[in-house]
């Protein structure tokens, strides 16, 4: 019983300490390597006195189960965003994960997730440090023995060194820990010296100070829409399981508005998130300035930097609304992004059931918009920020399109909800994830092509984007980070206005159209649409007697 504990207790530290922190990794070859921390942890234990040595124990396997927790969260961190969890700067996201499961499992699943996640992590650390005590005790009453040992195992992993020997494709002499505390004091230096940096980047605003008068010159009259497509990434329309399908619907649909009178030029833009951080996204693309990670985030709300969203605001010739059915509480950011009214999940009047992390479909969104903003009579110009979610992981179940007549409240999709296909099952195999993001792509492309062909007229300007591409389970690893971007309009002047951008013609960009940093959109925006020589500005509209859509 007394060896079977001991030899357990040298299992849990071993299998600590070759963790890997990538899920591809995890093999069983992975486990069959000498980790020179062993041997490090294993040397001052032999050689300090009773007291120290306990005290000693107890650090190093604290320590061990630490990294061991680190570890185990890279991986989640490098499956969804594809880089390793930052410790200065990612706390805040570990809250966003618990609200996405509410969000999709329910209240109960949440709480029962947290409470699952910190038994483990207390589990990890009482047992590893109970177990390097259970070996310091073993190794004290051996004490001779244990000094032959760790110096053969020493010399052991000097010699692999040497030799370079290898094991399924990695060395046999392991240094996991080693190297990931090195990197984590380095990112954790990086990190801590970039909210200077952007400090001083975010100093520097070009259109601070421009007049009223000359923001926005080249769309006064016109309602503009700027809407992010959730996940719309590079892999939808070049991936060749997904590209054939979404590509159709943009060729269809580059017709269909063709032959409503719209026009579109599409390019790319380089996110800075991949997998998730929306938000992120979605303020790098309004501020100009490159927001990856919470930190800059929050600099940047608390600021009065001037978003491209609060440009229209400033410019005192538009209304500028958010339909945001994301958004299930309060949302002071909306205020700083120049919003004077924000629709969220529970003030578009949404009746019907939800659809994933989704709550609300897309169609009925944008139908909501249209209701309470954009189909009133009298009204002025509209700006509005559209956030269509049903394209949100984990694609299942996904909408149907559905008569726009009959939307109502929402009760008709109970009708659509009850044939889709629930997330647990679509995600069983990589092949039906890949699906359900094609089709969730589709239809939110779907939806907001059939508003703009239904709503939409001479005085409209969509542009449309993705706000980052997916996660890996879909992009099969890619790093890639480019997402499409499109601008939409009834107004030959409009796309004229942006004919040196060299984007290409209709809904979808070619593969050798320019790519963008994404906080490069905001600058170039303005200035093709503010004051040019040659085109005298546009009057301010205040107010057009406009058509009730419907």
């Amino acid at each position: 019983m007394t060896v079977g504990v001991s030899v357990l207790a040298a299992a849990l530290l071993l299998g600590a300490l070759l963790l890997p922190d990538q899920l591809d990794r995890l093999t069983p070859g992975a486990f069959l390597r000498l980790p020179v921390e062993g041997v490090l942890l294993a040397a001052p234990l032999l050689a300090l006195p009773p007291r120290a040595k306990r005290a000693a124990a107890v650090a190093g396997g604290f320590l061990t189960g630490l990294l061991a927790l680190l570890k185990g969260v890279d991986m989640g961190f490098r499956t969804v965003l594809l880089r390793p969890f930052d410790p200065v700067l990612d706390w805040g996201l570990l809250g966003n994960a618990a609200d996405y499961l509410r969000a999709t499992s329910g209240r109960t699943s949440e709480l029962l997730a947290i409470t699952g996640a910190l038994v483990l992590a207390l589990a990890v650390l009482t047992l590893t440090t109970l177990a390097a005590l259970r070996l310091t005790a073993v190794m004290t009453r051996h004490r001779p023995r244990a000094v032959r040992v760790t110096l053969a195992l020493a010399a052991a992993w000097l010699l692999c060194v040497t030799l370079g020997l290898r094991t399924g494709g990695v060395p046999v002499a392991a240094a996991i820990d080693a190297d990931l505390v090195g990197e984590r004091v380095q990112q954790s230096r990086t990190s801590l010296a970039d909210a200077g940096a952007f400090r001083r980047q975010a100093a520097h605003d070009a259109f601070a100070h421009t007049p009223p008068g000359r923001l926005l010159t080249g769309l006064r009259g016109k309602d503009v829409l700027f809407t992010f497509v959730e996940s719309y990434g590079r892999t939808a329309i070049e991936d060749p399981a997904m590209g054939p399908r979404i590509g159709a619907v943009l060729k269809e649909n580059t017709a269909a508005l063709r032959a409503s009178g719209f026009a579109a030029r599409s390019g790319w833009l380089r996110s800075p998130v991949t997998g998730g951080g929306s938000w992120l996204a979605h303020a790098t693309f309004l501020s100009g300035l490159w927001i990856s990670n919470e930190q800059r985030f929050r600099t940047l709300t608390s600021s009065d930097r001037t978003t491209l969203t609060g440009a229209f605001r400033a410019a005192g010739a538009w209304r500028t609304v958010g339909i945001a059915p994301g958004v299930d509480r309060a949302w002071p950011e909306g205020r700083f992004f120049g919003l004077d009214h924000v629709y969220d999940r529970a003030r578009l009047g949404y009746r019907g059931p939800g659809f994933g992390w989704s709550q609300v479909p897309d169609q009925f969104a944008l139908e909501a918009f249209r209701r309470l903003e954009s189909g009133r009579r009298g009204r002025g110009p509209l700006m509005a920020e559209i956030i269509l979610t049903s394209s949100h992981h984990p694609w299942a179940p996904v909408p149907r399109m559905t008569d726009w007549r009959s939307l109502g409240d929402g009760s008709v999709f109970h009708r659509v909800r009850k044939y889709g296909t629930d997330a647990e099952e679509v995600w069983r195999h990589p092949e039906s994830v890949r699906a359900g993001y094609r089709d969730a792509i589709a239809y939110s492309l779907r939806s907001l092509f059939g508003f703009l062909r239904r709503y939409g007229d001479e005085d409209t300007v969509l542009v449309f984007l993705g706000d980052h591409q997916p996660v890996p389970a879909v992009t099969e690893g890619s790093p890639g980070k480019d997402v499409p971007v499109t601008i939409v309009a009834h107004d030959p002047e409009v796309l004229a206005r942006i004919s040196g951008w060299g984007w290409t013609e209709g809904l979808k960009p070619a593969a050798d159209a320019p790519v963008w940093r994404m906080d490069a959109f905001r600058d170039r925006f303005l200035r093709a649409y503010g004051p040019q020589p040659g085109r005298p500005p546009r009057p301010p509209v205040t107010g057009r007697g406009r058509r009730a859509s419907g």
